[in-house]
């Protein structure tokens, strides 16, 4: 059952999105050479109960921390690690979230460990602008399959691939609602978008296939060949008037 949401819903989803953001922010100016990922999951479970707020992962599932963080062909739900120290060069992906007053905010982005080869920006930027090609697919009166058709048609147009294993979903009391937000799909098919929809977009993009494993750890997912991935995501509410970014504190992060 898909969960719409009226304005109070939405607005305090805004207020758990904010802390998730900046969190997220308090995330990406620690990323740099000799960071530990164990030490920015550390400061962004110290933000989100800063602010009064639970961090969403942490024990999600049995997930032993408040953010999934992964490096390079790890896709997502990479295990924060002492020993896991960030490299020059490296894209790490920090995916978070924060649950406040009952209403979760969910998001993530990949970020750059200093100088980054010229085909990992080209892949994060293309993973940010298939977010917004969804974005602009949102529309009340279109179908799920319009979003994640703009979405896939963008990746491919960089000649990446759209991973397929794994999708968005619908967000708000809980972490996962109803309903899968897949990043493919066929124009015109699809669930019938209306106003007081939450979800989660968030594109996960290869530079080869879009084939993936999950490791023997239980959560950590890579690419099957190895190269390189990037996760981009936003809460998003769909409104009568439009579409607003739950998670997002500051433009053009």
């Amino acid at each position: 059952m898909i969960h719409l949401k009226n304005s109070a819903q939405i607005s305090a989803m805004k207020d758990a999105g904010r802390i998730t953001g900046e969190a997220l922010l308090i995330a990406r100016d620690m990323v740099r050479p000799g960071v530990s990922t164990y030490e920015i999951d550390r400061e962004i479970r110290r933000y989100i109960e800063k602010c009064g707020a639970t961090p969403t992962f942490l024990g999600y599932g049995g997930f032993p921390a408040s953010a999934c963080i992964s490096i390079n062909d790890e896709v997502i739900h990479g295990i924060p690690s002492k020993k896991r120290i960030l490299q020059e060069g490296d894209i790490v992906k920090i995916d978070t979230g924060a649950t406040y007053h009952g209403y979760v905010g969910d998001s993530a982005r990949t970020i750059p460990v200093g100088t980054v080869s010229e085909e990992a920006a080209r892949l994060i930027q293309a993973t940010r602008d298939s977010f917004w090609a969804g974005i602009d697919a949102l529309q009340v009166g279109n179908r799920l399959g319009d979003v994640g058709s703009a979405i896939d048609t963008l990746v491919r147009s960089h000649g990446f691939s759209t991973v397929k294993r794994y999708v968005g979903h619908g967000v708000g009391t809980e972490m996962h609602e109803s309903p899968d937000v897949p990043n493919f799909g066929t124009p015109g098919r699809g669930i019938r978008l209306c106003a007081g929809m939450t979800l989660a977009i968030e594109p996960m993009v290869n530079v080869g296939t879009c084939e993936v494993q999950e490791l023997s750890d239980g959560w950590t997912v890579k690419t099957l060949d190895g190269k390189l991935s990037a996760h981009y995501e936003n809460t998003v509410a769909l409104t009568s008037e439009g579409v607003l970014i739950l998670t997002e504190v500051e433009k053009g992060f």
